[in-house]
This record gives C-alpha cells, sequence and structure tokens, in this order.
C-alpha cells in the first residue's frame, strides 16, 4: 500500500478507536493490530498515538468549521440561525465518530482541538451577524457575544444530547432549538431586570 493511503487508513483507524475507546484507553498496539500493521508503521507515519491523535482531532475540527461556515448561506438572521443548527445536527448525525472524537476529554487537547473551542469559533463568527441585529434594533451590539455564546451553547449541549436520544427527528429538535431561541430573541429588552435581585 502506497505511503500516502496507509496514512489516511490509519487515520481511519484512529478516529474510529478514540470514539469508541477515548484517547486513554486507546493504544498504537490496537491501531496497528486493527489496520493490520506493525507498530512502527503507526509510529513512522505519526511518531505514536499523541501525533495520530492530533490529526486527527484538526480534521475533524476542520471539517465541523467547513460545514457550518459552507451552511451560512441565507441573509436573514433567524435563517441563518436554522442553517448553522442543522449543519450541527447534520454533522452529528452524519459524522458520529467524528463528533465523539470531539466530545471526549483528553489531556493532549490544545486550545484549539476540542469541541468547546470549536463552539468557540462559531460563536465568535455568530457575533458578528448577531451584532448587526442588535444594532439595527436599537439593542447594545457589544452585548452580542454573550447572546452568540448563549445560543451556540444551547445548540451543542442539545446536539450531544440528541447524538444519544436521537428521537425527535433532527429537523424537529432544530425547528424547537430556532424557536426558543428566535422568539427568545425577537422580545429582547433592552434593559432587562431580574427580578430576585438588582442588575446593577
Amino acid at each position: 500500500m502506497p505511503a500516502a493511503q496507509r496514512r489516511e487508513q490509519l487515520i481511519t483507524v484512529g478516529r474510529q478507536l478514540f470514539a469508541e475507546r477515548g484517547y486513554d484507553a486507546t493504544s498504537v498496539e490496537e491501531v496497528a493490530a486493527r489496520a493490520k500493521v506493525s507498530k512502527p508503521v503507526v509510529y513512522e507515519h505519526f511518531g505514536g498515538k499523541e501525533g495520530l491523535y492530533a490529526v486527527v482531532v484538526d480534521r475533524e475540527v476542520r471539517a465541523l468549521l467547513d460545514r457550518i461556515a459552507t451552511a451560512l448561506t441565507a441573509g436573514h438572521p433567524r435563517e441563518l440561525l436554522e442553517q448553522a443548527t442543522l449543519a450541527l445536527l447534520d454533522y452529528i448525525d452524519e459524522e458520529p465518530h467524528g463528533f465523539q472524537v470531539l466530545v471526549r476529554n483528553s489531556p493532549l487537547l490544545s486550545a484549539s482541538g476540542n469541541f468547546s473551542s470549536v463552539m468557540n469559533d462559531v460563536a465568535h463568527q455568530a457575533k458578528y451577524i448577531l451584532g448587526a441585529e442588535f444594532k439595527s434594533r436599537g439593542l447594545d451590539p457589544k452585548l452580542a457575544e454573550l447572546y452568540s455564546q448563549a445560543l451556540v451553547g444551547m445548540v451543542a449541549l442539545v446536539g450531544q444530547w440528541w447524538q444519544e436520544a436521537r428521537k425527535p427527528k433532527k429537523e424537529v429538535v432544530a425547528a424547537h432549538l430556532v424557536n426558543l431561541a428566535w422568539n427568545g430573541l425577537s422580545h429582547l429588552e433592552a434593559k432587562p431586570d431580574l427580578l430576585t435581585r438588582r442588575v446593577r
């Protein structure tokens, strides 16, 4: 097998094992055995388990961010919210191993290599969309980042739950998320207050 093809095979096997077992429970021996190669082949391509894991995570991060960026085609904020929500749920549905790799904790995850950091990137992009919408409605655009983090967090946590539950259907989940987010956003108060404690 050519080196490039072997490398892709090892990445595919590693992705599946990291998704199934997590980083700590996966060994170079397992990767080699499942790929039907010797351990030195894995070391030759990646330098070890850490190197293979870094490549797998990097690919998943890029795949998810690309999918979300590609999905954002409509101009209306509600349509953008729908598209981003469906893009994440589609990724969870179509790439379950990739999603598992991203949501599992690992001591090796860098600041740019886990699900939380990916969602942070998405929220950062959403901040600009919300900022423009806030400005057009007379709301403080500096608070757009807070709201983008809340929206993305809501979708991400529901996505993790839905990966296990698989009910209701993906489109129903997306519709309810968008309903909560959009109808909540459409009635924002310019100066919200708390009932139980004064906002300073």
